[in-house]
């Protein structure tokens, strides 16, 4: 008999497992195949701070969120509507945020009395009725999974670890996926391993038919694909995004681009990515510490390349007094910060807005600099590029900030077409005529002038420059004028960036402001309070430092601001001490994103109604 199909909009599955069952690989590849179905979606990799946590702990729990549909996706989802969990420990952590009758597949395998003690279970959850309310859906992932090996030459931990295949193939039938991708993604991964290779599809196939045999399920899913915008797409991570737009920005601007990085939680992708782009005249440098790694980038710029370093927040705080290096040479540096939980090492593999505030002050002397922000893993692309253009052309150093959520976060991404990119050419000077190393331009930018240039030797370093002369000044008068000058600098890029953009109801009484990552979480928070009839906007700081010049009117138009950030209010802060305004604010600071939900919460909360 065959099965129905039921027709949904969207869905939030959930795989969690061990951080050795591969639910990442088996996410990446559902993720990847729902891009390529022509869904929209945004995802959420969840993992342990521990390279390997003891199997089946509590604290040991890697988990993956994919929110897919036929409409626009703007969030991973609140509460998942699927939970694939493959032992005791996996589906307690999860179970708390699952929709009410959720389904709940669960690997039966795992629930014996060893992985039930480990995940703190005193009677087994599939034999009382803890799971009431919810659709559970027993199968034997592991003892199915070594059925459909039998007679292979792999060992029993290898077809053991070959059971999120069958999880995947299961999946894949659930929701009307093909699986020609992810059997062309096994072909070329172990195509130098081919009983892995044989073992992995076998798996996934089984998993797949496993489905359209058993009784278990009476339902398959559709999701039809999303009216996306016409265009080439690609699935595209926040890291991958910002290699792919510093990759861009080298090429527009006719320049090698260096990145001098040292490897860090959760920016180390990038080097990674970059290091695949040495056709495109990219060097990537693993320097033996954070401060090497941007020295050596700052040296590179003063060389003629576009230079980039990658870090986090504890690597933010080691590259500080070179950022100053780059600040008084006034060179041109690109500085991308992805964000994670502090202070210290605090949660390395966890998402925080933590480090505005040090992006904005976090040096010695008056060491200003330009702070944007990524808004969504592919917005990464064009912030990365943006960072480029505006370091470039005014001669500075220039931090981008994204988060963990984003970095490991993705999305379908249109790619542009290269006559859409701004033109960022570079001017260097070469003309030895009146030359001097801190002459200005209209922007107030200095030649870049590299070395070997015949008649343009120049000294650069970290003591004050005479200006224009750029020889070494102890002179109070010049050191002043210096200051200002790099300070007046900043404030002039406000000219070449766009205006605060408001979205949702002009009369609202309300505007909910963000920045950075949560921007997926407010947009659907302020999309659902606005079907309930409440007059909402919304706005989105991607410049940080300059706020764009009509920021304050914007701010100053409605009665209440309220301003959802991952950490204890450092936008609210800035926002008070430069506008002079008072603001609502909502902070979390789990390692976690907002779920929509608690946003719309706090929007109507602060509208004076009852919560939703």
């Amino acid at each position: 008999m065959g099965k129905e199909i039921q027709i949904l909009e969207d869905v939030t599955v959930r795989f969690a497992g061990d951080s050795g069952d591969g639910m990442q690989l088996t996410g990446s590849q559902f993720t990847n195949t729902t891009a390529i179905f022509g869904n929209d979606l945004s995802t959420l990799p969840d993992y342990p701070a521990e390279i390997r946590a003891p199997a089946g702990t509590l604290y040991g729990v890697s988990g993956f969120q994919l929110h897919f549909g036929s409409t626009e996706i703007k969030s991973p989802g609140d509460s998942p509507d699927v939970l694939i969990a493959m032992n005791p420990a996996a589906l307690k952590v999860n179970l708390k945020d699952l929709k009410s009758n959720a389904i709940i597949i669960v690997n039966t395998n795992a629930f014996d009395q060893k992985n039930l003690k480990l995940a703190q279970y005193e009677v087994n959850p599939l034999e009382d009725d803890s799971l009431k309310g919810y659709t559970v859906i027993p199968v034997a992932l592991t003892q199915l999974t070594a059925n459909a090996l039998e007679g292979t030459q792999l060992s029993n931990k290898e077809i053991g670890r070959s059971k999120n295949f069958f999880a995947l193939g299961l999946m894949y039938w659930l929701y009307n996926r093909p699986i020609e991708a992810t059997l062309a993604w096994i072909d070329d991964k172990f195509k130098n391993k081919p009983e892995i290779l044989e073992g992995n599809k076998k798996a996934l196939l089984a998993g797949y038919y496993y489905g359209e045999n058993t009784e278990l399920f009476t339902t398959r899913y559709q999701v039809e694909p999303a009216k996306l915008e016409k265009g080439f797409y690609r699935n595209v991570s926040g890291n991958e995004a910002v290699a792919i737009g510093m990759v861009a920005a080298a090429i527009k601007a006719n320049l090698p681009l260096f990145l001098g990085s040292y490897p860090i939680t959760p920016a180390s992708e990038i080097l990674h990515e970059l290091s695949r782009y040495k056709s495109y005249g990219v060097k990537t440098f693993q320097a033996e510490d954070e401060i090497g790694a941007i020295c050596a980038s700052i040296g590179a710029s003063f060389a003629g390349s576009l230079a980039l370093t990658t870090t986090s927040g504890p690597g933010l705080a080691l590259k500080t007094e070179a950022i100053g290096l780059a600040v008084i040479t006034e060179l041109p540096l690109v500085i991308v910060n992805v964000q994670r939980g502090g202070p210290s090492t605090g949660l390395p593999t966890k998402t925080e807005q933590a480090d505005l505030l040090q992006s904005m002050f976090g040096r010695n002397g008056e060491a200003p600099v330009v702070v944007l922000a990524a808004s969504t893993p592919a917005d990464c692309f064009e912030m990365a590029y943006e960072a480029s253009r505006i370091a470039l052309k005014f001669m500075i150093p220039v931090i981008l900030l994204t988060d963990g959520y984003l970095a490991n976060g993705s999305e379908p991404w249109k790619i542009p077409a290269t006559d859409q990119l701004k033109d960022i050419s570079v001017p260097f000077r070469t003309e030895k005529e009146g030359f001097y190393p801190y002459l200005r331009d209209e922007n107030l930018s200095r030649p870049w002038a590299i070395p070997g240039t015949p008649g343009l030797e120049h000294r650069i370093g970290g003591l004050e420059k005479a200006n224009i002369y750029g020889t070494v000044s102890y002179d109070p008068d010049n050191h002043e004028v210096m200051c200002k000058l790099r300070t007046e600098k900043i404030s002039k890029v406000v000219n070449d960036i766009p205006d605060l953009e408001v979205t949702g109801d002009e009369d609202a009484e309300l505007l909910v402001v963000g920045w950075g990552g949560t921007y997926g979480s407010i947009a659907d928070a302020v999309n659902r309070v606005r079907k309930q009839g409440h007059k909402v906007a919304q706005a989105h700081f991607k410049y940080l430092n300059p706020f764009p010049k009509n920021a304050g009117e914007v701010l100053k138009r409605y009665k209440k601001v309220l301003v959802p950030e991952l950490n204890l209010g450092q936008l609210s802060h800035l926002i008070r001490s430069e506008f002079l305004i008072e603001v609502e604010q909502l902070n979390k600071i789990k390692g976690l994103p907002f779920k929509a939900v608690e946003v719309e919460k706090k929007i109507i909360e602060t509208l004076g109604g009852k919560n939703v």
